[in-house]
This record gives structure tokens, sequence and C-alpha cells, in this order.
């Protein structure tokens, strides 16, 4: 009999297999796709040629993960790569706000009324980074915090709304960034805990940076499931499960799926029928013929780029998407384009680019044409540059990646309280009714994001348990 068996190859699924095959345990794991990864992939989705990562893009969440930062994932082949500026934020004069590694770079680009007070915001926190982003995502109980007095502040600093922080900034460059920031969980900008959002954000960008993975997000999930198996863990692909008795039988199973696929598999019923799905995400996967023609010149060395013209465009297009069940007529949208600073992901001079906006969950409308007049706002002549397009609504993601239920990559909506306390009201909510079963995937704390920490905190449960069976 295995200890443990996971179902799902995700980066939470991996993480949960190799933190429980570290500790000595037999473990196997089960991914219904050919391959591993989820949310953390990469393929050639456009051209011959173009690597695109087909959700997961640039890593701030990653690179500053306590789970990943304990792992030896660059002996299997993860290299991180960091573009000039981590993030940029255009404007429609043709300047930009940016998130640059630099504090001070960083208030400079907000104008000289608000630099104070963002340098006044985050410095505090940046010099415990690294226990704070431990205790943080360590929550609810998974381990006593090392810096109690610090993750006070933070949570008096972002438990409130963003609305209510970001009312330190006098202008519109400060505001419309850290709205942005708020807008990567697609949550409405006055929803509570969403100022912590933006500032894990913001901090995680000053300490480590917003990189990319070399080749695309698919060396995450490879270089997990490389040291998983040397660590003597078996990984099977294609093996889709649709029952407990699918699987061989264990001591522990350990579920990186959504909670309504964890109910119907191991017949938990009603369990998780309070559980909310969020807004969804509609996906453009470009291959261009050269770089995109941002109008700022800080967009055009940022890894990351987002659009909005204002902090009330951003948060009209949110609350349309999550609140008011229609698509927005000017999304809010997250760019990647790794060709920055990895030009390997396509043929000489061309470039692969990732765009995404919001929409409400299981929206079956289309919203390229959208998309790219809003592209064209920031970056005239976008479409002239444009040589195929791979085009992902709800239904397509969901089909993708079956976490993603009506399209919600978050696995769950990152609002209300469903964005602290996930997925339901819980000290333990990694457990569930049935004493041999556990959810690990991004609907558990700390929530979405690669960076494996639902998975690590997940089997700090089972290994407990398992040692006090012992």
């Amino acid at each position: 009999m295995l200890d443990a068996v996971v179902v799902g190859a995700g980066p939470n699924g991996l993480t949960a297999a190799v933190e429980l095959a570290r500790r000595g345990f037999s473990v196997a794991l089960f991914e219904a796709k050919e391959t591993v990864g989820g949310g953390s992939r990469t393929e050639e989705l456009t051209l011959p040629g173009f690597r695109h990562d087909p959700c997961a893009a640039a890593h701030p969440l990653g690179i500053n993960s306590p789970a990943f930062r304990a792992l030896p994932l660059e002996r299997y082949g993860l290299e991180w790569l960091h573009a000039e500026l981590p993030m940029a934020h255009p404007f429609l004069d043709g300047s930009a706000a940016v998130l640059s590694r630099s504090v001070a770079e960083t208030a400079a680009s907000f104008g000289p009324r608000d630099a104070g007070a963002y340098r006044r915001l985050v410095e505090p926190f940046l010099p415990r980074w690294d226990t704070l982003v431990r205790d943080f995502m360590s929550l609810p109980r998974t381990a006593l915090p090392r810096d109690p007095v610090t993750l006070a502040r933070f949570g008096l600093a972002g438990l409130p709304p963003s609305t209510w922080l970001t009312r330190r900034f006098r202008d519109e460059p400060a505001r419309t960034l850290f709205a942005g920031l708020v807008g990567h969980v697609m949550a409405p900008l006055n929803g509570l805990g969403t100022g912590a959002v933006g500032l894990v954000f913001a901090l995680a960008a000053h300490a480590r940076g917003w990189p990319v993975a070399r080749g695309g997000s698919q060396a995450v999930s490879d270089a997990l499931a490389a040291y998983l198996k040397d660590l003597g863990g078996a990984v099977h692909t294609d093996y889709e499960v649709k029952r407990l008795d699918d699987l061989p039988p264990a001591r522990a199973y350990v579920f990186d799926t959504s909670p309504t696929a964890l109910a119907r598999i191991a017949g938990l019923g009603n369990y998780y029928a309070g559980f909310r799905y969020g807004a969804a995400a509609f996906k453009v996967d470009y291959a261009l013929d050269g770089p995109v023609p941002w109008t700022a010149p800080e967009a055009r060395v940022a890894g990351t780029v987002q659009i909005g013209a204002d902090s009330a465009e951003i948060e009209a297009a949110l609350r349309a998407a999550s609140r008011e069940g229609r698509a927005p007529e000017r999304p809010f949208l997250i760019t990647v384009q790794p060709g920055v600073v990895d030009p390997g992901r396509a043929p000489a001079g061309r470039q692969v680019f990732w765009a995404y906006g919001h929409v409400p969950n299981g929206w079956t409308g289309d919203l390229t044409d959208v998309i790219e007049r809003q592209l064209e706002r920031f970056a005239p002549g976008f479409r002239d540059r444009v040589l195929a397009r791979a085009i992902a609504g709800p239904a397509e993601l969901a089909v993708r990646n079956a976490n993603y239920v009506g399209g919600d990559i978050a696995t769950g909506a990152a609002s209300g309280l469903q964005l602290l306390l996930r997925p339901r009201l819980s000290l333990s909510p990694y457990s569930t009714p049935h004493p041999a079963v556990y959810l690990c995937s991004s609907a558990t704390p700390p929530g979405p994001g690669v960076h494996g920490m639902s998975g690590h905190n997940a089997a700090k449960a089972v290994w407990r348990s398992l040692r006090g069976r012992d």
C-alpha cells in the first residue's frame, strides 16, 4: 500500500507529492493530461517554433515561494530570467508607471506627490520579506508565525479594501498601477483583503522580481516532476480519475482539483456546495512578427505589461465581469512578452505575446476584437504585427484545465471572505470529511498562482496525520 496518492499534476499537486516523498513517504501521482503541468505548461499553440504558455507566464510568486526556494529546482533545469523591468503600466499620453526591482525607481515613476507615500507603504516590509511571505502563505495554521508583529502590521495595511489603501495616493499613476496589481486575482477593488493582494505583488517584485522561466512555464512543472522521480515517486500521465476506486490503495489521497471535482470523485455530496467560482479569463496567445509597438518606452523592456487607462477604467472592467454579468467594453488586460528576455521562445526576430481580459464565468462570446482595440490604444499598429492567434474563452480554458470551472483560472472566486477562507470556513482547509482525502489546489490557501504553497501546506497536514497514525 502506498503512503500517498496525489491526483492532478499542476504545481500544487507536484509540490505536495515532492514534499511527501522528501520525508520518506511512498508517493504516486496521477494526471489526466498527457503531460504534467496544469496551469504551468508550454505549448506550440499558434505556429511551429512559437512556444506559448497557455496559462501562467510570469512568476513573481514562483520565485518568491518558500516551497520552491527550499527545493533544488535549478538542478533540474529551472532558470529564472529577468526583464529590465518586472512590470510596466503605460498610459494614453505615452508615459508609464513602473514596478521596478528598485523601490526608488518605482516611486519616482508615480511622480513627486506620491513617491514618498509609496516608499512609506512598502519599505517597512522589505527587510522582513522572507519571513513575512512564509508566514502569510502558511496561514491559517500550518505553521506558527515567525514574525507575528510584522504579519499583524501587514494585516492592518492589507485587510481593508485596496480602495482604502490607495487613498494615500494623490495622482493616477500610483492608483492605476496598484489597481492593476489587485486585478491579477480578478477581484473587485473594494473587496476585503484586496489591499494585501496589491502589496504582495509589489513586494514580490522589489524582493526578487517578476521573472519568466527559460523556455516557458513548463520548466517549473518539469523540474518538480524530475525531482519527484529522483525521490522515488511515480508519475502516471494520461490517467483520468473518476472515483476513488480508480486509484491504488493508499493511506492518503491528495487532490489538486477543484472542490467540485473532489466532491464528485470522493463522494462528498454537497460539502462544497457553498464554494463560489469567480470571473473567467478570455485569453489570446499571439505569434508576432516583431516586438509589440508600445508607445511608452518602459513597456518595451518590461516582462509584464498591465493595460488600463486609469483606476476607474480598471474598476469598471472588474466590476462588469465579476458583479454585473457582462463583458467589459474596455477590459483590464494583463499581458506578458517573454521575448524581451527569452528570445528562444520564437524564431529569430519574432515574438510570442500573451494577453487576457476578464469576462463573466461561463461567458460564451468572443472578446478578441475588444482586446485588440484596447491594445491598439497603447500600442498603435499592434494588429499589423500579428501572424497568428490562439483564442481561449472560458469554455476552452475549462477543457484545457478542469480546475478552471467556467473559465475561472483562480479555481474559485478570490473575493469577499473566500479570498481568505478557502474553500470553506475551517481551521483545516486541506482536510475533508473523508479522513484519508485532502484538497491541495488553488482553491485552498494561499490561493491562486504558481507557487506550490497550497500543495506544500496540504502535504504538511498529510504527513502530520500519517505520522500520528504511525
